[in-house]
């Protein structure tokens, strides 16, 4: 039989290609390679990442799925496809280290049994340890860890001081700064990284203008699972960059408590509910990064020991990001 002419009428001789094949292929592994480092982390650990941390790892979008079709490879392809990615490699390894750890406390291991399994009761609707507002329909707090996790971006500019080497105009020759001047940043950026404490900047700026907003985000922050002395998990200087990047996580204080975490049981296990209510109030920022940027003058000193003082003026631009993570 003749095939018809008409476009209409006219099809084609092959068969269709299988839905399933031109799907592309998801991914349970991406190997990354983080500034010369390379991590193999599985899909499921990639989400439970804070969003704030998968921007900074994936600026241009996260892609879990292969490019190529079904029948292009097998799944020894994997491990070919390596995604570059501009992060602190030991940054990256802390989070993975922290996450982990939190979540092999909660959920348990094959030699601890986790503190999940002893306050099942409380998902209970009938329960009466949770008043009705608290209902796990509506406070994921009761099934899932929640970590809070803060970073913060200090970018800083050095002003030299009067008559000092290392002058603040480029070198009209190149129009790069000179080696005196890089090495002042240098040294500037080493002084700033000796200074961990999480909350001396805010309170600083707090107490210069008597912002109460930001007293009160310190104050909740440390009924929430911080402590005001607390240091920066993990800090470093950018490489090539006045900049230095810090985070710091801690989980998040919801008022439940185990006398002994190891007893898999019901016994022992309290909820404090005005604790759970100021929980809560972080919700806010699950899936939802806040930030806050301000300014911030000091003076430091980069004379070594026995040299004349060397105060050099630093301004710093700080980028706070606050979020909440349940895994």
């Amino acid at each position: 039989m003749a095939t018809s002419s008409s476009p209409i009428t006219q099809v084609s001789q092959h068969a269709p290609a299988p839905i399933s094949s031109l799907q592309p292929q998801l991914l349970t592994r991406l190997t990354l390679d983080l500034r010369g480092q390379k991590f193999s982390v599985d899909r499921e650990t990639i989400m439970n990442l804070p969003e704030s941390v998968l921007l900074c790892l994936f600026p241009n979008g996260l892609v879990l799925s292969r490019q190529s079709t079904a029948g292009d490879g097998g799944e020894s392809d994997e491990d070919e496809d390596v995604y570059a990615v501009d992060f602190d490699p030991q940054c990256f390894s802390f989070v993975l280290s922290f996450f982990r750890q939190a979540q092999d406390t909660f959920y348990g291991t094959s030699n601890f049994p986790g503190l999940y399994q002893a306050q099942q009761h409380l998902v209970d609707p009938g329960s009466q340890n949770i008043p009705a507002e608290f209902a796990p329909s509506q406070n994921p707090l009761l099934t899932k860890q929640a970590i809070i996790v803060l970073r913060e971006e200090l970018e800083y500019f050095a002003i030299p001081p009067k008559g000092d080497k290392a002058k603040t105009s480029a070198d009209p020759t190149t129009g790069q700064p000179g080696p005196d001047l890089i090495d002042l940043k240098k040294e500037c950026g080493q002084k700033l990284l000796e200074k961990r404490s999480i909350f001396t900047a805010l309170q600083r700026n707090v107490s210069k203008e008597n912002n109460l907003a930001e007293q009160h985000l310190i104050d909740m922050l440390c009924m929430s699972g911080f402590e005001r002395d607390d240091s920066w998990g993990y800090r470093a200087l950018e490489p090539n960059r006045c900049c230095i990047s810090s985070i710091a996580l801690v989980l998040l204080k919801t008022g439940i408590t185990h006398a002994n975490p190891s007893d898999p049981t019901p016994a022992g296990v309290t909820v404090d509910n005005n604790q759970m209510s100021t929980a809560q109030k972080l919700l806010l920022f699950w899936r939802k990064p806040a930030r806050k940027c301000w300014w911030d003058g000091l003076d430091v000193d980069i004379a070594k020991t026995g040299e004349t003082p060397r105060i050099v003026k630093l301004w710093s631009r700080r980028v706070w990001t606050l979020e909440l993570s349940l895994i």
